[in-house]
């Protein structure tokens, strides 16, 4: 749809319909009983015209060949958003951490590395941590690829603890952004943030910290919504409002990991979650989790997509037929690929910032790349979705174009 509003040649298209390198992998990790049991993993680098690729790896038993592809195309123009100088990649492997030990998930890890570590390179694909990986992950992951390669090049991965080359400001820099794009967004739909009610779907990393920046902006979270093994979805409401620092030490340093009980919140159902009558409605778990059937629900006057691909192609119809407005994956949850970018650079220069020099630089590149998006949006009449992908597949078909790939 990009391709035919910008009049662009066919084999842009052709070019970018399909990843460029798609590798599975058995991985064989000897358990802690003795046993040995394999498990699959996947890499997909979907276009390396503007750099090399980049993209998160998760651990997830959802995690599947098909998704890993849909998701490192997503990179290729979230990339693009911010002007950073990377493709896009995607990477998983097909388990539930939670069932491994510590020693399993380190061999496991290391065993990721053992397959795709040719393919790997500060100047050939950067993965980075995504749902289920975090920056101790990242660390075994470098350290197998420095034994593996002998190079001691740190920059082949991001998301790095801050103590061995990790950017400062990395770990909440997703949630930064969010917050950043919905004051933006917010703006120009006549809302203040400051005292805008809002309801956030997620607690992990990116809607925690999303929680917490959006607070700070002076917005009131109304409602959490969460998942648990054993109960499923639910969400937490206080009409009153929510407090990120009261939320994080209920949830993750008292080690609950779930709201079932929490006291300062009214224990409602996902579907009325999706019913509350809020300013804006901040997704921030997993892909599909709106639906044609939850869009014809939500009372939200506006949604800020934090989690990538949350709302299914129908749902995305029905909103804007309801005229609900989006602000699209891509551009909304794009400062982690930012800062991911940022601590890159640091790798390669070995010259480390501050953590006001990193916020500074991302806001100045999320508030450039959303008013890029805006003025798309406002020449073209399309919605933010489509002015989004309009920006980015542009900026990759004149690149490709320039290295004569058509």
């Amino acid at each position: 749809m990009a391709c035919d509003s910008l009049g662009l040649d066919k084999a842009v298209y052709e070019l970018l319909k399909e990843p460029q390198r798609v590798i599975e992998l058995s991985i064989p990790v000897k358990m802690d009983d003795g046993t040995v049991k394999v498990f699959k993993g996947y890499r997909s680098v979907h276009n390396d015209a503007i750099g090399p690729g980049k993209g998160g790896v998760r651990f997830h038993p959802a995690v599947n060949l098909d998704e890993v592809k849909a998701l490192s195309v997503w990179m290729t123009f979230k990339c693009c958003v911010t002007g950073i100088p990377y493709g896009g990649a995607k990477g998983g492997i097909t388990v539930d951490p939670q069932t491994l030990s510590k020693a399993e998930l380190e061999r496991l890890s290391r065993g990721y590395i053992d397959g795709l570590h040719k393919y790997l390179g500060e100047k050939i694909d950067v993965p980075a941590p995504d749902v289920n990986t975090n920056g101790q992950i990242m660390a075994w992951m470098v350290d197998e690829y420095i034994k593996l390669t002998g190079k001691n090049e740190i920059g082949v991965i991001t998301g790095k603890p801050v103590e061995w080359g990790g950017s400062k400001g990395r770990n909440e820099a997703t949630g930064f952004g969010v917050a950043v794009i919905a004051r933006e967004f917010a703006k120009k739909h006549g809302i203040d943030l400051k005292g805008a009610k809002v309801a956030i779907q997620g607690f992990g990393n990116v809607g925690s910290f999303t929680v917490k920046n959006v607070q700070e902006h002076g917005a009131k979270i109304v409602a959490v919504a969460e998942w648990t093994p054993n109960y499923g979805t639910y969400a937490i409401y206080n009409k009153d409002g929510l407090d990120f620092a009261d939320l994080y030490d209920y949830f993750y340093k008292k080690g609950n990991r779930n709201f079932l009980e929490y006291p300062k919140g009214e224990l409602i159902s996902l579907d009325d979650f999706w019913k509350l009558d809020v300013d804006i409605l901040i997704p921030a778990a997993m892909e599909n989790a709106i639906t044609e059937e939850v869009a014809e629900k939500i009372n939200a006057k506006m949604i800020c997509e934090a989690a990538n691909g949350p709302i299914t192609p129908d749902a995305d119809e029905a909103l804007e037929r309801r005229g609900i407005p989006v602000s699209p994956d891509i551009l909304t949850n794009s400062g982690g690929v930012t800062v991911s970018y940022f601590e890159w650079v640091q790798n390669l220069y070995g010259y480390y910032w501050t953590e006001s020099d990193v916020v500074e630089k991302q806001e100045i590149a999320m508030i450039d790349a959303f008013k890029d998006i805006w003025k798309i949006k406002e020449e073209h009449d399309v919605t933010m979705r489509k002015a989004a992908y309009m920006h980015s597949v542009k900026k990759v078909a004149e690149v490709m174009k320039l290295r004569g790939w058509y």
